[in-house]
């Protein structure tokens, strides 16, 4: 009987899923497993869409067709967490099983603080996370640092410190992420300062560190996070997968691959921030990166702390209507909202048209706020800072009262 607190190695019974499945495909035996067995009702994961480049999310509700989702898919940059909430109200209607990397397991956890999605009817499966490759990055770091034709591509990985691809032909080639991003390719750069490489807020952590021997390619990793995910590996344990307790030296072999990912994750955010200057100067830049903003809203569209019915960058009195370039009080508004809350998943900066590092704006701000205040979001239920009304309620008063003033500070007599 699994518990919460336990290192499992584990792989599928099935042979087909063992054989296909990414490190003996555990992960998609025990998504199956829950849809099987009436646990869930569906399971939310990504599947390739017409190349490795184009990660599709996808709803299963067929057991049968689990399998489409086995394998990583690097090159993907979708946040899950937000598209529960948008066009599954929030799982509060149906239970879902979902995959999820880091920064997935971060923004589910402000969603849910924010009453927006139910942690209750999700079981999450956790994905340890090294990064990920933007994809159209990816089509031209393979082009121009591999010699490869991008579309001959059929399989990528990153293992042992490489990007390693795979061609049609069956070569392989592997070039060091330390060396690809020297020369300003490799992971995104959100994905570079991220310190949240396993992910354990979800109910089961699963990945291929510390998986040593003979199993090593053959089995998943498992770390227990929750009762719920011990519950699951239970009931599926000699029906859908196979356990097995990891040695020693693995359990040694994988706390040393974590911490040197958060030591490579401190480094890269000395080297940016740094880059940002302080005071003025950062201001200054950040208002010239911000120039060129469009007013197109993917960054708020696809920011898992944005939620608001009505959103402040377009109330005339604050933001003009129409105006492009937008006032920087339109990312005055933004940073102000998310800074204690961001969550370091890169969308604001992924799927900007203009290619602003809101990103790292963000990411900075809501570090130093994480030093004054000592509060890191996306880790636990804990509120954050700036926390101070529902929103329904203080709808409410901004309707019966007329004003933008959350607190009277400007007191009579003051």
């Amino acid at each position: 009987m699994a518990a919460k607190g336990d290192m499992l190695w584990a792989w599928a019974k099935d042979g087909n899923m063992l054989d296909n499945g990414e490190c003996g495909g555990a992960v998609t035996a025990l998504l199956k497993f829950a849809l099987e067995s009436g646990a869930v009702d569906a399971v939310l994961a990504v599947k390739k869409g017409v190349d490795l480049y184009d990660a599709q999310p996808v709803l299963i509700t067929k057991p049968e067709d689990i399998a489409q989702c086995a394998g990583s898919l690097h090159c993907g940059t979708l946040l899950i967490p937000k598209i529960i909430k948008k066009y599954f109200d929030g799982a509060n209607r149906m239970k879902i099983a979902v995959t999820m990397k880091g920064c997935d397991a971060k923004a589910l956890y402000e969603l849910a603080k924010r009453n927006q999605v139910n942690l209750d009817n999700l079981i999450t499966i956790g994905l340890n996370c090294g990064g990920s490759v933007s994809p159209i990055e990816a089509r031209i770091m393979i082009q121009e640092k591999f010699g490869l034709n991008p579309d001959d591509i059929v399989k990528e990985e990153i293992d042992k410190g490489q990007f390693i691809v795979i061609t049609k032909s069956g070569e392989h080639k592997g070039i060091k992420i330390d060396e690809l991003e020297e020369e300003g390719y490799g992971r995104r750069l959100n994905c570079q300062r991220c310190k949240t490489k396993i992910p354990r807020q979800c109910d089961l952590a699963c990945g291929n560190w510390g998986v040593i021997g003979d199993k090593a390619g053959k089995a998943t990793f498992v770390e227990v996070c929750s009762d719920k995910g011990a519950d699951l590996v239970t009931k599926a344990t000699g029906k859908a997968i196979e356990t097995e307790v990891p040695s020693p030296a693995a359990l040694s072999i994988r706390g040393k691959v974590e911490g040197a990912m958060l030591k490579l994750g401190d480094k890269c955010r000395n080297a940016q921030f740094e880059k940002l200057g302080d005071g003025k100067k950062r201001l200054d830049y950040i208002m010239e990166q911000t120039s060129r903003c469009i007013k197109c809203y993917q960054c708020i569209e696809n920011c898992p702390i944005c939620y608001c019915v009505e959103c402040s960058t377009k109330k005339p009195h604050l933001v003009d209507s129409g105006a492009v370039n937008p006032p920087f009080m339109f990312h005055l508004i933004r940073y102000s909202h998310v800074a204690d809350s961001c969550v370091n998943c890169g969308q604001c900066q992924e799927l900007c048209a203009m290619d602003i590092p809101n990103a790292l704006f963000m990411h900075a701000l809501q570090m130093e706020m994480q030093e004054m205040f000592g509060h890191e979001p996306g880790v636990n239920m804990e509120l954050p800072v700036l926390a101070y009304v529902e929103e329904s309620a203080e709808r409410k008063r901004l309707s019966d009262t007329g004003s933008d003033q959350i607190f009277n500070i400007f007191s009579e007599g003051a």
